[in-house]
């Protein structure tokens, strides 16, 4: 059945919402609050209503079913509320105008293959091709099976939302459910690079998840993951089991594809992309971010419409007038707000431009408009990480320091083990120096030198604290450290780039001035 509203359908067949011809990505839970919505959509349906349709009347709490509730808002453009409305203390209506239409619409989910696999000729798998096998239910347990499977349908649709990525469709992945698998059959079954597998055990009152991600062509396991959680509410376990392994295979993927990229003897646009983004994820040094810029050029050159490297482009940009690298840090700043705006104007809702683009606002004095905008790509995809520790250093720039370790936390919470998360460590630790918690600072900015040692502000922060707790010769080793990364640094530098005029934000940088300049830091 396919339910049409609006510019929307929701194929509840193959569970699929969809604007127009794109994919909305929704999880399981949105989108069975959607579907139960709309097919009651003659009535006002309770909480009590929702919960025992769709959670199987497991408790939910409001804050829960409210988020459900803004996440399905969202995916169909109702902010307005025009669609779903609220009846006060009696629940919640689908009031849009539905026609309903028997069978599929598009093109089967998934590649339809003859039996036996690969034929001759068969093209060679696309980029970021990945099907996500269902995840093992290790304990045994029936009532646990539907926690399992919704962490392995919610992965596959995050996946999808990584542009250019090619994900089969649940269907045909829970076809192999609870089956033996050659992974490199698998491959050449569905014609994708890569596959991830997973299994799920709880023991007491933890849970602990395993994930591997396979190169189907060779077998060789290119990624491995094993985390212990507490159980606690099984809808925020959900949600923060898939933010992690999505973050950390976008990473891995992005990893995996540079690394062929290099083999390549007539790279394309997209093979420079991944080239450029894998020597961003090497450090933010003036180096790295010149080898980046190089690759991303070279992209545009090829395609001058190629969104991924225009936001390549604007996060070199950014990063080299954020980190006090470019000698002009307003022109660095406004580069990477024209390229941003470019690749909006060819791709809207790509998530990483906007938030991208609230960066850029926080650092050039429009924090409150950097803000919002951070926080409506968090609304559009919750795993961009990179959105929260942004918020969390706009609040410094705000005077409101005390708030940014929350930001930080919950983006470590999501990718204990991101790339950028040297980055947010030192944003914690730059907002405890502001507010003169120097010893909680060092904790966090070594936290910070220790996950990436190729970040040279860390290495400043981190004299700047250790010098005003009076360990001198430390602060002079660390300061030393940070000349190495990037010798054209000076305090003088780091003083007329303040990126705000807010008067506790300002005094909070004097103490700074002062640390840099007893650990050793030049003036000029």
């Amino acid at each position: 059945m396919r339910y049409l509203f609006e510019e929307y359908s929701l194929d509840t067949d193959r569970r699929e919402l969809r604007r127009g011809s794109d994919i909305v990505p929704t999880t399981p839970q949105v989108f069975d609050l959607l579907d139960f919505l709309i097919r009651n959509r003659d009535r006002v349906v309770s909480k009590d209503d929702l919960v025992n349709a769709i959670w199987s009347g497991r408790i939910i709490t409001d804050a829960a079913l409210a988020t459900r509730l803004n996440a399905a808002r969202s995916a169909i453009g109702d902010t307005d509320r025009r669609l779903i409305r609220t009846s006060p203390r009696k629940g919640f209506r689908f009031v849009g105008s539905v026609e309903e239409a028997q069978g599929p619409a598009g093109t089967p989910d998934g590649p339809v293959l003859p039996k036996g696999g690969l034929t001759t000729g068969q093209p060679s798998a696309p980029r970021l091709s990945i099907i996500v096998l269902p995840f093992a239910n290790l304990g045994g347990d029936p009532e646990q099976d539907y926690f399992v499977d919704g962490v392995t349908e919610s992965l596959t649709t995050d996946l999808s939302r990584i542009k250019g990525s090619f994900v089969i469709g649940r269907h045909t992945a829970y076809t192999y459910k609870d089956k033996t698998v050659d992974i490199r059959r698998v491959g050449g079954e569905l014609n994708v690079r890569y596959a991830l597998e997973g299994s799920m055990q709880r023991g007491g009152n933890r849970l602990r998840v395993n994930a591997r991600l396979t190169a189907t062509e060779t077998g060789n396991q290119l990624w491995a993951e094993r985390f212990d959680k507490p159980i606690a509410d099984l809808l925020d376990m959900q949600d923060e089991i898939v933010a992690r392994l999505a973050n950390a295979l976008d990473s891995q993927l992005a990893e995996a594809e540079a690394r062929r990229a290099e083999r390549v003897l007539h790279p394309d646009a997209m093979d420079l992309f991944f080239q450029g983004r894998a020597c961003l994820h090497k450090g933010l040094t003036n180096d790295y971010l010149t080898q980046a810029r190089s690759f991303f050029e070279r992209a545009l050159t090829l395609d001058p419409d190629n969104v991924e490297a225009l936001v390549g482009i604007a996060t070199v940009e950014f990063n080299m007038g954020a980190n006090f690298f470019a000698d002009d840090r307003a022109a660095a700043l406004a580069a990477a707000e024209t390229a941003l705006t470019k690749a909006l104007s060819m791709a809207p809702q790509y998530v990483p431009a906007i938030s991208f683009l609230g960066n850029v606002h926080i650092y050039t004095t429009r924090v409150a408009q950097g803000i919002t905008e951070c926080e409506q790509a968090l609304a559009l995809d919750r795993n961009l990480t990179n959105a929260h520790a942004a918020i969390g250093m706009g609040k410094i720039f705000l005077g409101r320091a005390e708030q940014t370790e929350a930001h930080i936390q919950e983006a470590l919470r999501l990718s204990p083990r991101d790339i950028f998360a040297h980055r947010w460590m030192m944003f914690a630790g730059a907002a405890k120096l502001f507010r003169g918690d120097d010893a909680e600072a060092v904790v966090w900015l070594r936290r910070s030198v220790e996950s990436n040692r190729n970040f040279p502000i860390a290495h400043f922060c981190l004299a700047a604290a250790l010098a005003l707790l009076g360990s001198q010769d430390e602060a002079r080793t660390a300061a030393q450290a940070g000349l190495e990364l990037d010798p054209a640094f000076s305090i003088h530098r780091y003083r007329v780039n303040a990126l705000s005029d807010n008067r506790t934000y300002l005094a909070g940088r004097e103490r700074i001035y002062q640390g840099m300049r007893l650990a050793g830091v030049p003036e000029a």
